[in-house]
């Protein structure tokens, strides 16, 4: 379904509008066009429901910015909303651009993405020592002597530590593993918490 934009008789009123359309469109130009579409689609459906009754051409402007006083400012009321999404197009794309924009736009809204953003470390952690391993095999892996030393990864230069290295070839598979977890555990949590989201009752 396509986007079509308001047509108002008050030529003031269509300005403001189209103002207000373009702020939108920038706030959310980060996400993919799907996204972009539905988030406009539904702003564009307040705004024509609460101005659907003003007849009168001059009451146009009145009417026009008191609905979008009540809506708010794009860039304050979409701020959650589009970092939400960019997590979500980050967890399904697996991009390392998405990725890295999601983190920066859910660093700081709440503890919960917070969250999400330590996960993601974790979850880049394993790709890069699985990486690591292949290039520097005698320098990476799992190094355990009991009551001495114990490091998971890591560019370990120290002879005598790399002698106390456990996994050795299995390294890489527990890493894929780990990774595959901590991957399945940040989708079912996106799950749940847009779950929880539906059943607050939150809209956008």
């Amino acid at each position: 379904m396509e986007f079509k934009k308001i047509q108002f008789k008050n030529t003031d009123a269509q300005k403001i509008y189209e103002n207000y359309v373009k702020q939108i469109q920038s706030v959310t130009k980060k996400l993919n066009k799907e996204d972009q579409n539905d988030i406009l689609m539904e702003l564009n459906s307040h705004i024509y429901e609460s101005i659907s009754k003003t007849n009168d051409e001059n009451d146009e402007v009145k009417s026009l910015i008191n609905t979008l006083d009540k809506i708010g400012i794009p860039s304050e009321i979409l701020k959650p909303l589009i970092a939400e999404k960019k997590l979500e197009q980050a967890t399904k794309t697996f991009n390392p651009i998405h990725v890295f924009q999601a983190l920066i736009l859910n660093f700081s809204s709440g503890i919960i993405y917070i969250m999400f953003f330590l996960l993601y470390l974790f979850l880049f952690s394993f790709v890069f020592l699985i990486f690591g391993k292949l290039f520097y095999p005698e320098n990476i892996g799992l190094y355990y002597k009991k009551g001495e030393i114990f490091q998971y990864g890591g560019f370990v230069m120290d002879r005598d530590i790399q002698q106390y290295e456990v996994l050795g070839n299995w390294f890489i598979p527990v890493a894929v593993l780990l990774g595959i977890l901590f991957y399945f555990l940040i989708t079912f949590l996106l799950k749940l918490k847009k779950s929880l989201k539906k059943n607050n009752k939150i809209v956008l």
